[in-house]
């Protein structure tokens, strides 16, 4: 038996693995629970370790049969509770302990476990969304026995990739997520007889998150007010523009330290899209060593975000075929029989980058990110009417720089009344689907650009962005843009969406709010996909104000992020003429698409 720990046999998840309960003490004294599963045999072993804060007994990993798939190949497993968490002693604060500051949990972990008797010296770590920050943190840490990680879907920057997006509050991720985080685990931090208490109102809300979505003022909403509870929550409320806040656990300025080879895994409908593959590209370009920078693999599913998604090709609404289905497992071991036993299983050998493109649904390959031969293409928004939309204006998208100088469309954004979230990149808790939707249900209330049918398939593949000229009545208020693939039928598919709130358009750091009527270029970033324009199909570009729940309203008034509870109508208006040209800017390969003008009836 392993110091420190006691063996217990129960199935888990179905599989009768025996496991020891280990006793992981880190620097400053506290206990950090852990659960050992090891194969069958004398060993030593190399050791898998996944830190969760989503309980060691519940693990994604335990989900989807880890323990026993590794085992039964030679790997010991460590699943461990990071700090605060179930068994694990110690108070939880996201993200704050698990990197470089005064406490080192993860660094801690990783030594302590190579010091163990049924370990050989390497550790590998895995895992995601929240694992896959443990790992994000702890790469900086550079401890001497780390050999390799494989980081699935989570952002190097917390305020960029988590919390904020283009300026606006991530509400449905955030709100969401904080009820379920307190929920598991409320009577480890407070008195049994408050947790009780708490405990019901927490339950309670998660079926009517909707409503506690629509809560205002923002920072008065006082469902973790409980003492105890998820303060953290109102510390993000509290720091809505980049700075020292956020510092603490920023990745992104830390790819200079990063010691040990890394396999990028992301998909197309996480919402850790972009930082993902920001991540792959700054260790690619800023690691500690040639080495290091060389060593590092990206994966791109078009999946939704999670492991077991993963293994199906049903994603939201659309089925991407069969080549969309992975096994996790499968696709790991290979990385780390290279890593953790040195077996030549030929994956160095292998492009740097997979990607899987949607239209064709067929995997892709390429040395770097983005991949060679991009061509950056404008498509710029028209007047007229494409006779494929039931929108406020049914615009068209065309390859032509507007020629006339009074061209805009107007649209009225209430606050009180905004366009809803409908799929997309989300983790949504109130049950909304995730992943790609058909997008006319809300269309219907915004502005639409559509092409003419492609002659040719078009790949967009790479960072999409639009360029707003616009100007609305209010001192603030937000653009969301969103790209679309509109098949013969109507049916227009999400591929990608995203926000800018106006005060954030020159910095994410100093907001300043906007002249009322004056005209401003924004450029709203899109992200990064990889989508086949098939012959026939129509590019979409859809202009509005809100996404919500999944992004917080911008109430139109220019006040004090989070403190108020009534917002003012705002009159947005979106130009799109010879000196004032708004268009999309598609990464393509292959050249520029050619349109079929001739447009049929709706």
């Amino acid at each position: 038996m392993p110091a420190g720990g006691q063996r217990t046999s129960e199935p888990i998840y179905g599989f009768d693995l025996k496991r020891d309960a280990l006793f992981i003490p880190m620097r400053d004294g506290t206990r950090l629970m852990a659960d050992l599963y090891l194969p069958q045999g004398p060993g030593p072993w190399p050791v898998l370790l996944e830190r969760t804060p989503y309980d060691k007994e519940n693990s994604v990993e335990l989900k989807v049969q880890s323990p026993p798939f590794f085992a039964s190949r030679g790997y010991a497993v460590v699943i461990q509770d990071t700090r605060g968490r179930f068994k694990s002693e110690g108070d939880f604060y996201p993200f704050i302990d698990d990197g470089w500051g005064e406490k080192k949990d993860g660094y801690d972990t990783v030594e302590w476990i190579a010091a163990q008797a049924w370990c050989n010296g390497r550790v590998g770590t895995m895992g995601g969304s929240y694992s896959g920050h443990t790992q994000h943190s702890l790469a900086p840490t550079r401890p001497p026995h780390l050999s390799c990680q494989f980081i699935r879907e989570q952002a190097g920057d917390p305020r960029k990739g988590v919390t904020y997006r283009g300026g606006a509050f991530e509400l449905s991720l955030m709100l969401g997520w904080a009820a379920v985080v307190n929920n598991q685990h409320l009577g480890k931090r407070v008195p049994e007889e408050q947790a009780v208490r708490a405990r019901g109102v927490i339950a309670k809300a998660l079926t009517e998150l909707e409503k506690w979505f629509k809560w205002l003022p923002l920072k008065s909403m006082p469902l973790f007010r409980e003492p105890g509870l998820g303060d953290w929550y109102y510390d993000y409320l509290d720091h809505p523009t980049d700075g020292p806040y956020w510092e603490s656990w920023n990745v992104e300025h830390h790819y200079s330290e990063f010691a040990a080879p890394v396999y990028h895994m992301a998909a197309w409908y996480d919402l850790y899209t972009q930082p993902m593959i920001d991540n792959y590209m700054g260790v690619v370009s800023r690691a500690k060593s040639e080495h290091v920078r060389k060593n590092q693999k990206l994966i791109i599913g078009p999946w939704v975000h999670g492991t077991l998604p993963v293994s199906q090709s049903k994603v939201g609404e659309f089925d991407f075929g069969p080549e969309a289905a992975l096994d996790h497992n499968q696709m790991r071991l290979p990385w780390f029989d290279h890593w953790l036993k040195d077996i030549d299983t030929g994956v160095m050998e292998e492009p740097a980058v997979r990607f899987f493109t949607m239209g064709v649904n067929r995997w892709q390959t390429a040395e770097s990110w983005p991949p060679a031969g991009i061509e950056p293409v404008d498509l710029y928004f028209h007047g007229g009417t494409s006779g494929s939309a039931k929108s406020l204006n049914d615009g068209r998208l065309r390859l032509d720089a507007p020629k006339q100088n009074d061209g805009a469309d107007r649209y009225e954004y209430d606050p009180a009344h905004p366009v809803e979230t409908h799929g997309g990149a989300i983790v949504d808790y109130s049950g909304k689907l995730w992943g790609p939707r058909d997008q006319r249900p809300v269309e219907a209330r915004c502005l639409t650009y559509t092409s003419a049918p492609l002659e040719h398939d078009l790949d967009v593949t790479g960072q999409v962005s639009a360029t707003l000229f616009a100007m609305s009545s209010a001192p603030d208020t937000d653009w969301v843009v969103r790209l679309t693939d509109v098949s013969p039928d109507g049916v227009s598919r999400s591929v990608l969406d995203g926000i800018l709130r106006a005060r954030f358009r020159d910095s994410q750091t100093y907001p300043t709010l906007l002249t009322p009527n004056q005209v401003y270029p924004f450029v709203v970033d899109l992200w990064s996909t990889s989508n086949v324009f098939l012959a026939g199909h129509r590019i979409r570009v859809t202009v509005t104000s809100s996404n919500f729940p999944r992004w917080d309203r911008n109430l139109n008034t220019g006040g004090p992020f989070g403190t108020e509870a009534v917002g003012q109508i705002a009159f947005n208006t979106v130009f799109r003429d010879q000196s004032r040209p708004s268009h999309i800017t598609l990464p393509t390969r292959g050249g520029k698409p050619r349109l079929t003008e001739t447009r049929p009836s709706r």
